[in-house]
């Protein structure tokens, strides 16, 4: 069985993201934003992405990489036979002068631990996605790599003509270097590197210390958290569903996707797993750009949204070779076109906490309660329009299940905030809008079977009606909702505890990897039934769908257990969080015991 897994960790500091293998290897890095061009794309095409990389002269080496424990700053050790070395890479995050430097800046580290190894470094960054090439120029101490979007600089301690020449040298002492966009590194060099590193390290344990989290695989919980907090685009709030873009959902699907975006659904979750474990900023900063999409918009939204809302994400097919050979390579996503109604509940439940919760006091919150109302008037106007769905459908629209219940949901919020605020009329329309939005989801429920399926009138099931559980629409306990997961274990669920979206035919045919948010879904919902032994045990083999570093794809191919979709997926990491809190919360015990 040839399984396939991601052998990259991913850095970042809020500002970019890069994905770095297990050699060493820079193998995706845009820049200046996560929706740029990638500058280092070798992930998508050997041959015009660039790279950039510190490797062994001899083949004979073998690898292990780690994260630096509770930070997101990666260590990649090499064991040759004329010694051994390791590169530590980061993305600088601190905070100074009253706000946090996170500069367009990769960081690499290279240090000799035994016997005389012979490394070579190459850097070869590319911009336009492969189409443009830079001009090479040499300074006393850099090298700058001028005709791109803005200049980049490599500054190192390490001989330029060797890095021009990729030329192999020995390892006697550390080595560094630091890799600028725009604004070039005017400091002293291993010092800068050296303070970072310890500023850096001390910023994320320092988050991680300020995480709140259940003592149920704390460690897999705290990865996936600092997962998380990397896709936040800090700038102006919005948070990506990944860092990638055409990582295919199975071979040869050609269900390639750019995922740059922000996704309001993806947002919602992310959302709630980050507050659930006390890191509230995120939400304030994200109710930002919340806000300024409304001012934008005239009345409806869009179901993502580019990260500095400039323009809409176009969709192009690029010429390049793609992850693996795996054809098209997409920019840009269509899905902007489609019509998504379940956003405006996603909104309303993300806002929430920023009036019920007494620790996030400090907001403006009339400006949010005309937010809210302005979403809660679009459930009223889309109740009964049918929409693309949460999965996307690109040649079908339908009164989609899920999207009643985030209207029932929403609707839900709404009546909170409204009777907060004291708004009567808002409250009133609230009300009403809960009963009708749950009139329309039991429309979808099939009284033969016993579960509720994907749309009114539609007979496909769909795993996000485990959700139905899980945001507490059906009680966990109550025989129709045991009923509703067997039919849904039935049909969509694998021997090993994976979940399939849904089985039927879409636009690109039949799926053929399973999704891991749905699984994550299912493990909740059994916990939540009280059928915990079971939830942990498909937990833990769900965890183990991981690469080394304890990162998830978004899909898993079931026969194979091979990781694919884009990567890291958000969606995932936040299922394993969500998860992982239910399961605890079940295996409570006072404290004494």
């Amino acid at each position: 069985m040839n399984t396939h897994k991601y052998n990259y960790g991913i850095i970042g500091n809020c500002s970019y993201l890069a994905l770095i293998d297990d050699k060493a290897n820079v193998g995706w890095l845009c820049w200046p934003r996560f929706d740029s061009s990638f500058i280092f794309g070798g992930l998508l095409d050997d041959d015009k992405g660039g790279h950039f990389y510190i490797e062994p002269e001899s083949k004979e080496c073998t690898t292990r990489q780690r994260y630096l424990e509770n930070t997101n700053i990666l260590e990649t050790t090499f064991e040759c036979p004329d010694g051994s070395y390791k590169v530590i890479d980061f993305a600088p995050r601190f905070y100074q002068y009253e706000r946090y430097y996170k500069p367009l800046m990769l960081m690499r580290k290279i240090i000799p631990i035994s016997g005389r190894p012979r490394v070579r470094v190459c850097c070869h960054p590319t911009g336009d996605y492969g189409r443009k090439q830079p001009d090479v120029v040499f300074g006393s101490n850099h090298i700058r790599y001028q005709g791109l979007d803005a200049q980049v600089r490599l500054t190192t301690d390490v001989p330029l003509s060797y890095v021009d020449q990729e030329v192999a040298f020995v390892l006697t002492e550390t080595k560094y270097m630091s890799l600028t966009w725009g604004v070039p590194l005017e400091a002293p060099l291993s010092s800068t590197v050296e303070s970072f590193l310890v500023k850096t390290t001390e910023y994320w344990r320092r988050w991680v210390r300020n995480t709140s989290t259940e003592h149920f695989h704390q460690e897999l919980v705290i990865r996936s958290a600092l997962t998380l907090k990397m896709h936040q685009y800090q700038d102006t709030g919005a948070i990506i569903a990944a860092a990638t873009t055409s990582l295919p959902e199975s071979p040869g699907s050609t269900r390639n996707w750019d995922y740059r975006f922000c996704w309001l659904r993806d947002a919602h979750y992310t959302l709630k797993a980050l507050n659930d474990l006390s890191h509230f900023g995120i939400l304030r900063d994200y109710a930002n750009f919340i806000e300024n999409i409304v001012i934008k918009e005239n009345r409806r939204f869009h179901p993502l949204y580019p990260i500095t809302m400039n323009g809409e994400p176009e969709e192009e097919i690029l010429d390049l070779n793609g992850y693996k050979g795996e054809k098209p390579v997409r920019i840009g996503n269509q899905a902007y076109e489609h019509i998504q109604n379940d956003v405006y509940g996603q909104v309303l439940v993300t806002l929430l906490p920023l009036f019920n919760d007494v620790r996030l006091v400090g907001h403006d919150s009339e400006t949010l309660v005309d937010l809210a109302e302005h979403c809660l008037e679009l459930i009223e106007a889309t109740m009964d329009e049918p929409d693309n769905g949460l999965w996307e459908f690109r040649g079908l629209k339908q009164l989609h299940s899920y999207t009643f219940l985030f209207h029932w949901a929403g609707s839900h919020a709404a009546q909170k905030i409204a009777r907060g605020a004291g708004r009567k009329n808002m409250e009133k329309l609230a009300r009403k809008l809960v009963k009708k939005a749950a009139d329309r989801i039991e429309q979808c429920y099939d009284e033969k079977r016993g579960v509720y399926t994907q749309a009114i009138g539609s007979s496909n099931l769909d795993a996000s009606l485990l959700q139905l559980i899980n945001m507490q629409y059906l009680n966990p306990r109550s025989k129709k909702a045991k009923q509703h997961v067997k039919v849904l274990e039935e049909e969509l669920r694998t021997e090993t505890g994976l979940f399939y979206r849904y089985k039927h035919v879409d636009d690109f045919g039949e799926p053929e990897s399973t999704f891991l948010i749905c699984a994550f879904w299912y493990v909740e919902a059994l916990a939540r039934m009280g059928r915990v032994t079971e939830a942990i045990k498909i937990f833990e083999y769900l965890a183990s769908q991981s690469n080394h570093l304890g990162l998830l794809s978004e899909d898993v191919h079931e026969p194979t257990g091979s990781q694919w979709g884009n990567f890291p997926q958000t969606y995932s990491h936040v299922g394993l969080i969500n998860a992982a809190f239910t399961i605890s919360r079940k295996l409570e015990k006072p404290i004494y015991l």
